[in-house]
């Protein structure tokens, strides 16, 4: 387990460096960074928006409390799901981006000596202005997911390479002393998917208030079960990024040097499901369950970060297990690589 996570490690740093090495790549993945993070802020203005009038419903006693509560938590969950549908567009343009640089079929050209040019220009630019005190990223994160119980890793229930998380939003990064540019406060909103895949043919049954892994009657050639989270994530950054000395003035800049953070993350479930293939008389059966399964409608956990500029090593620990009371607490786990991108 700890070798293969070191070759894992390894092998994802290796290639990552390798798609991120061409400018031409870079710009779109920008291009598509952008187009998420304008996505996000609609929709989280759309949401503050429809809050302030439940509080004014509130303030004037046309609504209780509870009631006020329960509309927002509901306004939440919708504003997700549309955020969700409109963000996995520009996933999957993201996904082919990156299928066409691992296929070979992104080449360097000529663009490439002038995108280097104006990035030099654009950095000598900012040198002398500096960055902002904060500042604005959008982040995607990748990698392998499973579950722990009793402080043991579940890769007998799970796959071990078939489960995976998938993660992206936006942060702010505000730098906390005046003078010195090691401390940053980072936090911000994500959209978080945590899937795992059951093994031997198993899936998930709900039973009362117990959600169980038993044997699928039918063979079944997929089963997946995912949870999406919106979450606020906080962490406490150190960047070593070197300050920049200028006609007796003293400039800043994130994200030139390796950064770490630690900290966690809160949020609420939005949508559980299980999805299931399978093949019956030569065709092929693709079915999506939704419900609660049990699920806790909330999550928490620890999480933490540490890489170079904006390429990190990521991992993050759920503090509540997934079910709500099923007699054996599974705490999901993640492992992968985290890209901010300002």
């Amino acid at each position: 387990m700890k070798n293969f996570t070191i070759y894992l490690v390894i092998l994802v740093f290796l290639f990552v460096s390798k798609v991120l090495g061409q400018e031409t790549f870079e710009s779109e993945t920008k291009r598509i960074a952008n187009k998420i993070e304008k996505i996000t802020k609609e929709e989280k203005e759309a949401l503050k928006e429809e809050v302030e009038a439940v509080n004014v419903q509130l303030s004037e006693g046309k609504i209780t409390q509870e009631q006020a509560d329960k509309c927002k938590k509901e306004l939440a969950e919708a504003r997700a799901v549309i955020m969700e549908e409109k963000i996995t567009l520009a996933q999957n343009e993201l996904n082919d981006l990156v299928q066409k640089k691992v296929d070979g079929k992104i080449k360097e050209d000529s663009s490439k000596v002038y995108m280097i040019r104006w990035k030099s220009y654009k950095h000598d630019k900012d040198s002398i202005h500096g960055e902002k005190r904060t500042t604005s990223q959008f982040v995607f994160a990748m990698g392998l997911n499973n579950t722990m119980v009793d402080g043991k890793l579940q890769d007998s229930n799970y796959s071990f390479i078939g489960s995976h998380f998938y993660e992206w939003g936006f942060t702010y990064n505000s730098r906390l002393m005046k003078n010195d540019n090691l401390l940053h406060a980072k936090y911000g909103l994500s959209l978080m998917y945590n899937n795992i895949r059951p093994t031997d043919n198993r899936s998930f049954v709900v039973n009362g208030d117990q959600t169980n892994l038993e044997v699928n009657s039918i063979h079944l050639t997929e089963s997946r079960f995912r949870n999406v989270y919106l979450v606020a994530p906080v962490h406490l950054e150190f960047d070593f990024s070197r300050p920049i000395e200028k006609n007796g003035k003293t400039y800043f800049k994130t994200h030139k040097s390796f950064r770490f953070g630690v900290g966690g993350y809160a949020g609420i479930n939005v949508k559980s499901k299980q999805i299931l293939k399978f093949e019956e008389d030569d065709l092929k059966y693709k079915t999506r369950i939704k419900g609660n399964y049990n699920v806790n409608n909330f999550i928490y956990g620890l999480s933490s970060y540490i890489g170079y500029r904006e390429l990190s090593l990521y991992f993050k620990y759920d503090l509540n297990p997934i079910f709500q009371d099923n007699l054996i607490k599974e705490n999901n786990i993640s492992l992968g690589l985290r890209l901010d991108l300002n």
